[in-house]
């Protein structure tokens, strides 16, 4: 065992813009198997962005290279915002492209994030990677433009994988906690008419994908990163509710979400948008989830936070 230890104690991963609600979550986990992590980012003690230096040695030798880079996309869509949700990740992405074909010995994978969001709106049948329908609008054509930045790279020696990643559940940040509060304060009830589907994914089992994937070989292109179990907007706030034993639910109307919305600075599309996506190649390639329906995930969850 120390053995083991030891040698992946060797074993280098970087994770670009690591310094959020996943990237620290990633980070912590492969830190505790032993791995090294840097990280890419803009706080001090990370490797900057405008460090390309350092950026290409951090890359050199790597085992895998995760990028996370991205503004947060909870935020009003105006010009300003969305100019930079489009260049926080395709520059990044070029950056790191074009520092890997620089490499020597590049990363043996590459998991760049992408969204679940770049499927259409979905009340009908499910999305997956073979028959899932991309939709169209800002969301979207970021998620478009941020998959062709990425898989424009055509390197001989890193496998590239884009992780459609669903709305990532975790105690330490994300959603939960704006919806912990909508529920301790009465308010969660449906938003909207509550049918549109919910797609999600628990940390703990995003991290599994990783490693999954790190030790798949064959699997590269894009991966449907969500939960097999996707559930109505109902469901959700009504399990919700059940697991913090709130019995008492108002529900939100779109119009009062619309203004809601403006008031917080966000959008109503991250509540309304129906995401109904199946992780059909995980599936086939016998990856087993820990955490497959939302009542074993907000346990977990709410009785970590």
């Amino acid at each position: 065992m120390n053995w083991t230890v030891n040698t992946l104690a060797m074993h280098k991963i970087v994770i670009a813009g690591g310094t959020g609600f996943v990237g620290q979550y990633l980070s912590e986990r492969f830190q505790t198997l032993g791995y090294q992590v840097i990280i890419i980012g803009r706080r001090p003690g990370n490797i900057l962005w405008t460090d390309r230096s350092g950026i290409s040695d951090a890359l050199e030798n790597a085992e895998m290279l995760i990028n996370l880079a991205g503004k947060s996309v909870n935020c009003r869509y105006n010009e300003k915002n969305k100019a930079e949700i489009f260049s926080s990740r395709t520059k990044t992405t070029t950056i790191l492209g074009e520092l890997i074909a620089g490499c020597t010995n590049p990363p043996k994978l590459w998991l760049n994030s992408s969204t679940a969001t770049i499927y259409r709106h979905a009340e009908d049948r499910p999305m997956t990677e073979s028959s899932g329908e991309i939709g169209t609008g800002f969301s979207v054509d970021v998620a478009k433009l941020w998959e062709k930045t990425f898989f424009d790279f055509k390197l001989e020696k890193t496998r590239q994988v884009a992780l459609r990643m669903a709305i990532v559940l975790g105690a330490d940040g994300g959603v939960i906690l704006p919806f912990k509060n909508l529920v301790r304060a009465g308010l969660g009830g449906i938003q909207g008419n509550g049918q549109q589907y919910f797609s999600w994914i628990h940390i703990e089992d995003l991290f599994q994908i990783i490693l999954f994937l790190k030790d798949h070989g064959d699997m590269d292109g894009v991966v449907n990163c969500a939960a097999p179990h996707p559930i109505m907007n109902k469901t959700f706030m009504a399990t919700f509710r059940q697991v913090m034993n709130r019995n008492i639910g108002l529900p939100s109307p779109k119009w009062l979400l619309e203004i809601g919305a403006a008031l917080i600075g966000t959008e109503t599309e991250l509540l309304l948008k129906s995401r109904w996506v199946l992780p059909e190649k995980l599936e086939n390639s016998g990856f087993t989830f820990r955490f497959p329906t939302i009542s074993s995930a907000l346990q977990d969850i709410l009785q970590r936070g």
